[in-house]
């Protein structure tokens, strides 16, 4: 990995300069990719959707400042090792076996990232006696390439859910660190999904008042409306949880939330 540390974006402080979220994704997958391997830190199983083996990532494209997950995020060269698909699948199969659970997924980070990786890795999925699936994901990459989209659709056993960061551009640049025209990707994603006739549903951080506005929300339900009523329809709405990098990364952003009041 030979890109200069101060030109890598870490978590968003005030007076931040808005960046290319691709651009982003491609200096990423330069410290989290080699070949068709990728860098994990843990396997394990936990009991969102009602159990499900998780492989533990690094490194992601957007820096929202609500995000959850721990350092790996802001530092990917710090932490992981690099894992084939092969050894990625063995491990989510050793925990899933152990946990007694039919469901698979990569989270932590950005897992459409390293697509070589993910396809080939979906792939063993495909044609394993697993269940499902779930593929978690911002939508940037999907978005930008409507082929990753079709590529996507065409695992059975994958579901994906895309998760909005915002409602406008305004909004996405101050949540996201990404450039106001990036706002567009998430929203091509979802287009992009539902012309491949892959199954997905849309989440989105709208149900936190501290977060997300009245006015801001509407404006993203509207536009989901004008893609597809029943993406409104089956919208997964989430609030702020008080995780300890959480926590940081909002006072990083010189941002306060009264967690007590909600």
């Amino acid at each position: 990995m030979s890109l200069s540390c101060e030109r890598y974006q870490r978590y968003l402080e005030p007076g931040f300069t808005p960046f290319d979220p691709l651009e982003l994704a491609n200096q990423t997958e330069q410290i989290v990719c080699r070949g068709d391997s990728r860098r994990y830190t843990k396997f394990y199983c936990t009991g969102v959707y009602g159990g499900i083996a998780t492989g533990y990532t690094c490194g992601c494209c957007l820096r929202c400042i609500f995000c959850w997950v721990n350092w790996s995020r802001d530092f990917p060269e710090k932490y992981g090792v690099f894992r084939s698909p092969a050894a990625a699948f063995e491990e989510l199969s050793r925990v899933a076996h152990k946990a007694r659970v039919l469901q698979l997924r990569i989270s932590g980070a950005e897992p459409t990232l390293g697509k070589s990786h993910l396809l080939a890795l979906l792939e063993k999925v495909e044609n394993s006696a697993f269940r499902l699936f779930i593929l978690e994901t911002n939508g940037i990459l999907i978005g930008a390439d409507p082929d990753y989209a079709k590529q996507i659709a065409c695992f059975k056993k994958v579901h994906t859910r895309v998760s909005l960061k915002a409602g406008t551009r305004q909004a996405f640049t101050t949540k996201t660190g990404g450039k106001p025209e990036s706002f567009e990707l998430p929203f091509q994603g979802i287009v992009n999904l539902l012309e491949a006739g892959a199954s997905f549903h849309v989440a989105a951080m709208s149900a936190d008042p501290r977060i997300m506005t009245k006015q801001e929300r509407e404006r993203l339900l509207s536009r989901l409306a004008s893609i597809h009523s029943a993406l409104v329809d089956n919208l997964e709405e989430e609030v702020v949880d008080p995780y300890h990098t959480t926590l940081e990364r909002l006072q990083h952003a010189g941002v306060k939330l009264q967690w007590t009041q909600y």
